[in-house]
């Protein structure tokens, strides 16, 4: 189940594909607004390649960060920790046109609520992990602390996903205090889009992680089958340099050792074992919070994950400012 990490394959990895095409429900913009989706699917990759366009130079930043992070994973290094865990301050920038859109501060908690039980194993569905992947789960240690929501009023039926919502000046809400706390904004994205973060290594001005309104926490507006708060989850999990779990290709390498190979995305509640038909025939780790699955089936993230997210925390880290 361990899988060698060609540092030759890392540039490519970079141009991750978080969506794919022939899994997204084909709907009007009316009914993109108003229904759910079947899949799950965020657009990272579409953003990644625009802010690649616009900034030729981030491609080196990642791959500097790249570096960064298997050398320290090679060191075995010792986590920055606040009080036991890293402390992350939270802002969520609401954006909203309709009632629904305007979510309560309810539903914004339940939200904060799932993150801190994900980020730290404590979970119930945690228990669930097959017996094949107990010694690789993980309690990541991070705890995520709400710091202010803000709201603001709009004409906007959907925002799409080159980061209008996080510019002031296109009606959106500019970050606040983006080196220091995480930015979430929450509003009506369109086209069939949960959600989609930056990764480490984009500018400051559009740093954080977009949440369809939908799609975030576990009351209120959330809809089945992506109501438990997971989209963040997962989102997040690619804003502390996480790619998915197949890595954006035919049995390709997510840059972790320690989960197996997968054909490709898994979506839905697919029954344990699923076997894939890479080298070796591994059992694919369905469960983990970087594959596409439904909410109820996504419930962990391993070991060799857990050292990738926190080596961004680490001096000299592109998030290090977030662990002071």
């Amino acid at each position: 189940m361990r899988k060698t990490i060609f540092m030759l394959g890392i540039a490519s990895a970079f141009l991750i594909s978080c969506e794919s095409d022939e899994k997204r429900e084909n709907l009007s913009e009316e009914n993109q607004i108003s229904n759910s989706v079947a899949h799950r699917g965020c657009a990272s990759d579409e953003v990644l390649k625009e802010q690649m366009a616009n900034d030729p130079q981030l491609k080196a930043r990642m791959m500097q960060i790249e570096n960064f992070t298997q050398s320290k994973i090679s060191e075995n290094f010792q986590s920055r920790l606040v009080n036991g865990v890293i402390e992350i301050p939270v802002v969520v920038n609401v954006l909203y046109k309709t009632t629904a859109e305007n979510i309560s501060q309810t539903q914004i908690q339940s939200q904060i609520d799932i993150l801190n039980k994900d980020f730290n194993a404590t979970n119930s569905d945690f228990n669930n992990v097959p017996a094949a992947f107990s010694t690789v789960k993980a309690n990541v240690g991070i705890r995520f602390v709400l710091d202010q929501v803000v709201r603001k009023s709009t004409n906007k039926t959907s925002w799409g996903t080159r980061d209008a919502m996080k510019k002031s000046n296109q009606g959106g809400l500019n970050p606040i205090s983006a080196t220091t706390k995480l930015n979430l904004w929450v509003c009506t994205i369109g086209n069939g889009t949960l959600g989609y973060a930056q990764f480490p290594g984009g500018s400051s001005a559009t740093d954080g992680v977009v949440i369809d309104s939908k799609y975030f926490g576990s009351t209120g507006t959330a809809v089945y089958p992506f109501n438990l708060g997971r989209t963040a989850t997962h989102e997040i999990g690619h804003w502390m340099n996480l790619r998915h779990i197949w890595g954006d290709t035919t049995c390709g390498n997510d840059l972790v050792a320690d989960t197996p190979s997968h054909n490709t995305a898994n979506y839905g509640a697919p029954a344990y074992p699923h076997y894939s038909t890479c080298a070796g025939n591994p059992v694919e780790m369905t469960m983990n919070y970087m594959d596409y699955v439904d909410d109820r089936a996504m419930y962990m993230f391993s070991n060799d994950q857990k050292s990738r997210m926190l080596a961004v925390f680490q001096s000299g880290g592109p998030r290090y400012s977030f662990a002071q």
